[in-house]
């Protein structure tokens, strides 16, 4: 166990190393245990990504203000009060009720909440997120919610098995992002682009992402496609 553990912390390491300093390393740990989670932390890794509320509780409550913690994944409306309360930015908003439960739970908690848009840059039928075409008027129709914080954008993009296939979704993301960040909108700040997983976010970066999020990577070894949906 131990060797197992040792591997993910120079695993990670060596990631932290290859990525450029401006980039945020979200390790992604859907499945994984919180001895896994440490053994990456302590290659400085601070920014962990979960899918699931309730499967993150017990990691968070063992972990607590050592990490950030990211939502990543699909975020249903009954667990948006919960989610509000333990997590420190949503990186799945992908609808109007959603948004007005997360900014209704926000102001009760007095806690204004970092969020990210997700884009179905891919026009996926069977995956959330904001159809491309639609995002200007979701974006505007954000502004009025007084305790979002809308700071950038997400995406998956199609899985393929060439990253390189990615990078046409990754580039149409990056340009919604520059149009968006001129609006100057109240409550929009385009900050952060969430791009690229275990295999693609080499191309993600090159495409603009300033936020990754890698797990098989970190925790196998493997640079094979993960999902950040459930």
């Amino acid at each position: 166990m131990k060797a197992q553990l040792a591997q993910i912390t120079q695993r990670a390491r060596r990631i932290l190393e290859d990525i450029p300093s401006d980039v945020m390393l979200v390790a992604a740990a859907k499945g994984r245990t919180v001895e896994q989670v440490e053994a990456a932390m302590e290659a400085g890794i601070n920014h962990i990504g979960h899918n699931y509320v309730q499967q993150a509780l017990p990691m968070i409550h063992a972990l607590g203000d050592r990490a950030t913690w990211h939502m990543i994944g699909h975020l249903q409306r009954n667990k948006a009060k919960r989610a509000v309360a333990q997590f420190d930015i949503i990186e799945t908003l992908d609808s109007i009720r959603l948004a007005r439960a997360i900014n209704r739970h926000s102001s009760s908690s007095g806690k204004n909440i970092p969020v990210l848009v997700e884009i179905n840059s891919g026009r996926e039928p069977n995956k959330t997120g904001i159809p491309p075409e639609e995002l200007d008027r979701f974006i505007q129709q954000l502004a009025e919610f007084q305790y979002l914080r809308v700071q950038g954008l997400m995406t998956m993009g199609p899985r393929f098995g060439d990253p390189e296939k990615a990078r046409p979704f990754f580039q149409a993301t990056r340009k919604a992002y520059d149009r968006l960040t001129k609006l100057n909108l109240p409550n929009i700040s385009m900050q952060y682009l969430s791009m690229g997983m275990s295999n693609s976010y080499l191309i993600a970066i090159e495409e603009g992402a300033n936020i990754i999020r890698i797990g098989n990577k970190i925790f196998e070894g493997s640079g094979r496609q993960e999902t950040d949906l459930p």
